[in-house]
């Protein structure tokens, strides 16, 4: 405790850990400090798909996630009753895995790449030259809050000035049965969405998301009667877990020496399935400001990163909020499979955003207008 890192973490997630990767490569002396102290990988509920350009941010620094940790993803498929779309990525594959499989390889990964790792170290707040630790003050130069959406640290550096927050609710369990399809399925129902993701050889992961805090994940099933219908005799492998999924953006992601990272620097939904991808695009943007010594490389790289996201929010949600929109769009898509692949293409980070703008709105559009 009494030494003076170059770096701390506030957070030991997915997002703080990668982070903390990123700095270490960098050459820095780095400490990762979490309140929880069990050694065991913290589970949460989220959708388990890890996109190309997820894994592109992990590769470049140094991050291979081996095969038997997942299952491959090779695209996306749109169930909306009766009509099916469907997209496979065109250059490499993603994976489905269990997001405490992820958890321990990705700490062990840290350990490994020279990271220190405090449990049972919660970060409370700002210090004078670093952060309250418990009872005690840690010296550091940089400081990198990855606690959450509930950010204590982005409180204390007086980053937590909203510009948007709309929220709905999730809730994730896993079913022991063979994987039927290697893509990620997304059935869209009336005012909410299940998302099933292959995470291992014999079990998915089934996700259900939507506004209403009251509804229980038993309920949503009668909603996708054909889902329903593969899980009638499938086992439950967990117990449900639940979470508020956000869209959320702060008017500034740095303060001093402070760093906002994952979660606590804002969020998309769920829906676009880009959490995970977002954070480590922005680990590594985070790496390369620390080596920089200057933390508004950063806050550039942050906004470029969460542009094209947000775009595809605001799609995805108007997918769920007008069921007539959905119903046109999705059959349009089925009709025209170049252009979902395309479109797909653009989400996973594989292709410009210009092919998307230039190639995709004619074809398109005329399907959704005379399907």
């Amino acid at each position: 405790m009494s030494k003076i890192w170059d770096v701390v973490v506030a957070g030991a997630g997915p997002a703080g850990l990668v982070a903390a990767i990123a700095a270490r490569r960098k050459g820095f002396d780095v400490a990762v400090f979490e309140g929880i102290s069990s050694t065991a990988p913290i589970d949460k509920c989220c959708g388990e798909g890890l996109i190309p350009d997820a894994l592109d941010a992990l590769r470049k620094l140094g991050i291979v996630l081996p095969p038997a940790a997942g299952m491959p993803i090779q695209g996306i498929r749109f169930l909306d009753g009766a009509t099916v779309a469907e997209a496979r990525f065109s250059q490499q594959d993603g994976i489905g895995v269990r997001r405490t499989a992820l958890h321990f390889l990705l700490a062990d990964q840290a350990r490994q790449a020279g990271v220190s790792i405090f449990r049972g170290a919660p970060v409370r707040g700002l210090a004078p030259g670093g952060v309250r630790v418990g009872d005690a003050v840690v010296g550091s130069r940089w400081i990198v809050a990855a606690d959450g959406s509930q950010s204590a640290l982005r409180r204390a550096a007086g980053l937590d000035r909203v510009m948007r927050d709309s929220r709905r609710f999730g809730s994730r369990r896993h079913f022991e049965i063979a994987p039927w399809s290697d893509l990620v399925e997304i059935h869209w129902g009336r005012a909410a969405q299940a998302y099933v993701t292959p995470v291992a050889p014999h079990e998915v992961g089934v996700a259900f998301i939507s506004s209403d805090p009251l509804q229980r994940f038993q309920e949503f099933l009668p909603l996708f009667p054909a889902l329903e219908a593969r899980l009638k005799r499938a086992v439950a492998t967990s117990t449900v877990r639940g979470a508020m999924t956000a869209s959320r953006r702060f008017a500034q992601v740095t303060a001093g020496n402070v760093a906002l990272i994952g979660d606590a620097s804002g969020s998309v939904d769920a829906v676009t399935g880009l959490g995970f991808s977002l954070a480590f695009q922005q680990a590594v943007a985070l790496g390369d400001a620390l080596g920089a010594g200057d933390l508004s490389l950063y806050a550039a790289a942050h906004r470029r990163i969460a542009r094209l996201p947000r775009v595809m929010e605001v799609l995805m949600l108007s997918l769920d909020r007008y069921d007539r929109f959905r119903h046109r769009a999705i059959r349009a898509l089925a009709a025209e499979p170049a252009q979902f692949a395309r479109l797909l293409a653009v989400h996973a980070g594989m292709a410009p955003p210009v092919s998307f703008a230039l190639r995709f709105p004619l074809a398109f559009g005329w399907r959704f207008f005379t399907i």
